[in-house]
């Protein structure tokens, strides 16, 4: 293997380390469930009975923030995932894509510290709309390099 691809290899390689990022942070959300869920009942807030259907309304919005959080990390991300394996699957993997990729990644991280501790709904959304906007110049620039293959 020549040196120059070699780095077009890692370049590729690259596009898969913020899907791992994301990943990470989506499963340090889902430990974060449990966690308040049994403080809560040990605290005697809840009763199992209010998770039998999901969450009841008895449930205190400190408990259900972390799911809803976690479900929040489960629906648009997957068009994030989408794409990083698209990218690299095509072999299109450049720099600014892993750029926007990291991007996306720190602001949905930053959505869910602000989602998790102080939970500002302006500051929120406006992470939330960031992310999405880098999103979707992400498939934008990989839908274009598609096109001139």
């Amino acid at each position: 293997m020549r040196v120059g691809q070699a780095e077009d290899l890692m370049t590729q390689t690259a596009i898969l380390w913020p899907m791992c990022g994301l990943a990470t942070l989506t499963f340090i959300v889902l430990l974060l469930i449990p966690y308040h869920r049994f403080r809560a009942a040990f605290a005697g807030k809840v009763k199992a009975e209010d998770f039998r259907f999901g969450e009841s309304s008895r449930v205190p919005g400190d408990v259900s923030i972390p799911n809803r959080n976690y479900m929040n990390l489960l629906e648009i991300p997957l068009l994030f995932y989408v794409a990083g394996l698209a990218v690299y699957a095509t072999g299109l993997a450049d720099p600014s894509m892993v750029r926007l990729a990291w991007i996306y990644v720190a602001l949905r991280a930053a959505h869910s510290l602000v989602h998790l501790t102080y939970n500002n709904v302006l500051h929120r959304l406006t992470l939330f709309a960031a992310s999405n906007v880098v999103l979707g110049v992400l498939w934008i620039r990989w839908m274009w390099a598609l096109s001139l293959r």
